[in-house]
């Protein structure tokens, strides 16, 4: 949208909200914009919107009628333009979006690019595809990658990898995204290349027909029982708004999730376990295996520290099982650890079956 005017393609206004393309910044005549507006534009040909609030909008949320009146973006979109200052309320900037508006206000709006409307641009890196077809490919996801734009992270993610090395990943909602791993989680994704497929593999997902088996490092001793199941519901943790946790569904909100462990081998103070998602909620796994009283190496938001030469926590989705959506076939595909997973383990003396064997 950056340096065009919107044409043809334009959604007409909501009814009661009249809406018109403004003039340009270097129109001198709209005494009702002040210099400091115009400083903050970053050239004349940005696209400007007004809204003149009629009767039907009268005593309604600024943001709400916003969200109305130019309903062909995102509500996410027109939150970051109110963010950035881009709003003016009779000509002065809107400071707070649940300002009331009156019958007769007029609402103008500069429909700049934001950091998230340009983030979705094409990044050209070396991503480790290990099986592709028309339909979706699958990649081995290395530490540190950030799978989607967002704050702190607009550029460099999985996203923009994938706009630039696939033309149809345009064509698709997330360049056909369907599942996340955190950023310093490595493996296997799977990412869909057309609409039907993404829509078939988000069902499958929800009904967990996707099979998704990790391999993690933890501290301590595991024991002498060799397999654990995790029944236990989590939410965000009610001490710290920045973690997940265990909780109460009874006191505090959340979600059912199961985990199951099997352990691979270990010593006194390491432990490497296979876990196998039965449901798929925000750091899952870190959370499960902390309340079991075995953080994962390197996991200090779970209360585990670096050791081995690792930095990051210790956790690589190795397996990914699921039926093919367009040709049935079944698809079971491997990740090896990464290398400073593999060198961590070397170090222990921790030795176990390949995973393609597990």
């Amino acid at each position: 949208m950056a340096g065009q005017r919107k044409q043809a393609s334009q959604a007409p206004a909501q009814q009661g909200l009249v809406s018109s393309e403004a003039q340009n910044m270097t129109d001198t005549t709209d005494q009702n914009w002040d210099e400091s507006a115009e400083d903050a534009i970053g050239g004349p040909e940005v696209e400007q919107r007004e809204l003149n609030v009629t009767a039907e909008f009268h005593g309604q949320r600024a943001d709400k009628v916003l969200a109305q009146g130019v309903s062909e973006f995102s509500r996410s979109y027109l939150q970051q333009l109110l963010a950035d200052g881009a709003v003016m309320l009779n000509g002065k900037r809107l400071l707070k979006p649940s300002a009331k508006v009156a019958v007769g206000d007029l609402l103008r709006v500069e429909m700049r690019p934001t950091q998230q409307s340009m983030a979705f641009q094409p990044e050209v890196m070396d991503l480790q595809v290990v099986y592709e077809d028309d339909d979706l490919l699958v990649i081995n996801k290395p530490a540190g990658l950030v799978v989607h734009p967002a704050p702190g992270n607009w550029t460099g993610t999985l996203l923009n990898g994938l706009l630039a090395r696939d033309e149809k990943a345009r064509q698709v909602p997330r360049a056909g995204i369907v599942h996340r791993l955190d950023k310093d989680t490595s493996g296997l994704m799977v990412v869909a290349r057309n609409r039907s497929t993404m829509d078939a593999l988000i069902k499958m997902i929800a009904a967990r027909d996707v099979s998704r088996q990790y391999l993690a490092i933890a501290h301590k001793d595991w024991g002498a029982r060799k397999h654990r199941e995790v029944n236990a519901p989590i939410g965000r943790d009610p001490r710290n708004r920045l973690r997940m946790a265990v909780v109460d569904l009874n006191l505090h909100p959340g979600k059912q999730a199961r985990t199951d462990f099997d352990w691979l081998a270990g010593d006194a103070s390491h432990t490497l376990v296979r876990c196998t998602l039965h449901t798929g909620r925000t750091h899952q796994i870190r959370v499960h295996m902390a309340s079991l009283g075995h953080p994962l190496i390197a996991d200090a938001l779970y209360g585990g520290h670096p050791e081995g030469g690792l930095e990051r926590q210790a956790l690589h989705a190795f397996r990914l099982a699921f039926e093919h959506p367009v040709s049935q076939k079944p698809l079971v595909l491997y990740a090896q650890p990464p290398q400073d997973m593999a060198a961590a383990l070397d170090l222990w003396g921790l030795r176990y079956n390949p995973p393609e064997s597990l």
